[in-house]
């Protein structure tokens, strides 16, 4: 689209060309500068790139109605009828624009149209920023693009080399599987999945069939995608142990910094805090990735065209939301078919979506790298699952405390809290998402110090240590939750295989928390697939599950973003800002409060002063807590909270963060101690 690139660059900024803009910039009011470029694409039946112009500092607008949309709205079509009134500066040619073609495969589709419009505009201020950076900071852009795939490559096999004399027969499996993953590296690019159970190394195999594929094809970059903030931090330490720092960016809301949209001008002092993923290897969550391809800001959508021609691991897929299956595989496959990437749908309980992809991505039906699915099933069997009943509180903790080691997961902070209180204080241990991951990391470490010693280890836990947390316990409890979710902890018991199956418990139980609504399908299904005693690491039980959840489901496009752009809102055609501001992937947003404890104070002392960077930003994320709306509007009312500008927020009170819990979010944590919430 290089030819389209042009176009846009060239006509975005022609609204400088105005004595009115010459004026801005001696200190005179704010002027619409980007309506020029517009107007001028428009001429040419460049709508496309119309809308690209329009947007560089608001956002994309909704196209609107051609015939209907007045000077007023804020549509596109409103913009253009505002030009052709002369309702906008005047303003002289630099240079004739020329016509130029629509994108290659642009008005296939409306879905599809979106997608390509959002990349050029990717493209438009992505360069726009860079540039106005080079200028502000004398020629000096504070980049770092890191090594080559093939450098990277080098340093993965080095890292895998000790493993091909494995040491037992579990570690020879692992090895089959990443045998697998290499030698499918050379099949063409497309849409894959990757179905191996937990503990079977899938972390390092994706890597490197995405490596290799990625060095084979020409490919830019590989995009790890997680589900949750709160299971991101042992993989990207991986990949950070593998590959160096300077090759890794771990890019999610508590790392992250964005620039506020708004004016001619923008706020230009703080592009360098803003992420555009020019690094080699990214890590970062499902809903930052999701919500930035369905994003119209610049900010959120600078970085979207440094996706084009990777390699994109979706681990843990199925924790895709129900509810937005339809917008994510749409996303997925548009970054297939039409813009060179490969996808790999990596789980050990993999979601049932072939009717979808068949929908959205016809000709690409997902091809699996390890085939022989269920002999390594029954080859991964390590525990054996009991039925608990329903339980209380106390009953579940006097279990607990009979056991030296054991592992306990529940589906609420509450519930953890209260368990974790009963058990003595040597030796137990609480992990929640109100830690901060330096925390937590601390923790873990000392977890998995005591584990290995053989010394007293009892942690309660929410749910975010049942995926990507590498953890080998003897005994696991978890409250009956979704079949995928009862899978994965029961992946934290017995890992290596140092005990017999029949000695190592995973038990199920019921009754000490509500079930959440979030998991209410999930819960439902699960009991549906278990029902009449089926095991649940059966490879038909896992199936039945994800068909019994998606029959469950309510809807796979709660807020009807697919139908959108497929027909509009309300007669207004592609309708980019309305969309973006329905889409969550998660319904309760959060907001993240930085913690000056530790190396924390010290990067706060930075942000303090002023210092606005993706370096400062990316360390404070590892000192960075997400708290929902309420809690925040609870800290800060009583004062707990600095905002320095730029929206950022500062916890000042660190009494409120307990070493054993975290952050206590409401007041009556302060005067009746940690078991309230």
């Amino acid at each position: 689209m290089a030819e389209q690139g042009r176009l846009i660059g060239l006509a975005h900024d022609i609204g400088k060309c105005s004595k009115a803009f010459q004026e801005r910039l001696r200190g005179g009011r704010v002027v619409d500068h980007a309506a020029a470029g517009a107007f001028e694409c428009a001429k040419l039946d460049a709508f496309w790139a119309a809308c690209c112009a329009a947007g560089h500092h608001g956002g994309l607008p909704d196209f609107g109605n051609i015939r209907n949309d007045t000077a007023d709205d804020p549509t596109l079509f409103g913009r253009l009828q505002k030009a052709i009134k002369r309702g906008i500066p005047a303003y002289e040619m630099p240079f004739e624009l020329l016509y130029t073609s629509a994108p290659e495969g642009y008005g296939k589709d409306l879905l599809t149209d979106s997608f390509i419009i959002r990349m050029l505009f990717s493209c438009l201020v992505d360069a726009d920023y860079l540039d106005t950076e080079c200028f502000m900071s004398g020629g000096a852009v504070d980049r770092e693009p890191g090594e080559p795939l093939p450098t990277l490559l080098e340093k993965l096999d080095r890292y895998i080399a000790p493993w091909w004399k494995p040491s037992n027969e579990l570690n020879q499996k692992r090895n089959e599987i990443l045998r697998a993953c290499i030698d499918g590296s050379a099949r063409e690019k497309g849409l894959y999945t990757l179905t191996v159970p937990t503990g079977g190394g899938k972390t390092i195999a994706s890597m490197a069939f995405a490596l290799n594929h990625a060095v084979r094809h020409g490919m830019t970059r590989v995009i790890y995608v997680i589900p949750y903030t709160s299971i991101i931090e042992q993989t990207a330490a991986v990949f950070r142990e593998v590959f160096g720092e300077r090759n890794v960016v771990e890019h999610h809301s508590g790392a992250l910094f964005e620039v506020a949209e708004g004016g001619e001008t923008g706020q230009y002092r703080n592009i360098k805090a803003t992420e555009n993923w020019d690094a080699p290897i990214i890590v970062t969550t499902a809903v930052q990735f999701f919500e930035s391809l369905y994003a119209n800001r610049p900010s959120k959508c600078r970085k979207l065209h440094n996706v084009a021609n990777s390699v994109i691991i979706f681990d843990e897929a199925q924790m895709l939301p129900s509810a937005q299956l339809q917008p994510c595989v749409a996303a997925i496959s548009s970054l297939v078919t039409h813009f060179g990437s490969t996808a790999v749908l990596c789980t050990a309980t993999q979601p049932s979506l072939n009717d979808l992809f068949a929908r959205f991505a016809p000709g690409f039906s997902p091809k699996e790298l390890y085939p022989d699915v269920t002999a390594v099933y029954d080859a991964f069997r390590r525990v054996t699952f009991a039925d608990m009943g329903t339980v209380n509180v106390e009953t579940l903790s006097a279990k607990l405390k009979a056991l030296p080691q054991v592992l306990c997961i529940v589906n609420s902070r509450k519930s953890a809290q209260e368990v974790f209180a009963q058990l003595p204080a040597d030796g137990s241990f609480h992990l929640s998402t109100l830690m901060y991951p330096a925390h937590r990391r601390e923790i873990l470490e000392e977890i998995r110090t005591r584990l290995r010693s053989g010394l007293p280890c009892r942690v309660v836990s929410t749910s975010l240590i049942e995926a990507g947390v590498d953890v080998d316990f003897p005994a696991v409890y978890r409250e009956m939750a979704g079949l995928d979710s009862i899978l994965q902890s029961a992946g934290r018991c017995n890992r290596e295989d140092r005990n017999p199956p029949e000695e190592s418990m995973v038990t199920v139980f019921d009754g000490v928390s509500a079930t959440p609504q979030l998991l209410q399908v999930n819960v439902g299904a699960a009991r549906e697939a278990l029902a009449g005693g089926a095991d649940p690491a059966a490879r038909e039980t896992i199936t039945r599950y994800f068909e019994t959840y998606r029959s469950l489901a309510e809807t796979t496009d709660k807020d009807g973003v697919v139908k959108a752009f497929a027909e509009g809102v309300q007669g207004r055609r592609l309708p980019f800002r309305t969309v973006a501001e329905r889409f969550h992937m998660i319904d309760d947003a959060t907001k993240t409060v930085y913690v000056p404890l530790g190396e924390g104070a010290e990067l706060v002392c930075r942000l303090r002063e002023g210092e606005r960077s993706r370096s400062l930003f990316r360390k404070l994320g590892q000192y960075a807590v997400n708290v929902y709306d309420a809690q925040f509007r609870s800290l800060l009312g009583s004062g707990a909270l600095e905002l320095p500008e730029d929206g950022c927020a500062v916890l000042t009170e660190v009494e409120r963060y307990d070493p054993r819990i975290g952050l206590k979010v409401f007041d009556d944590q302060m005067t009746l101690g940690f078991l309230s919430v």
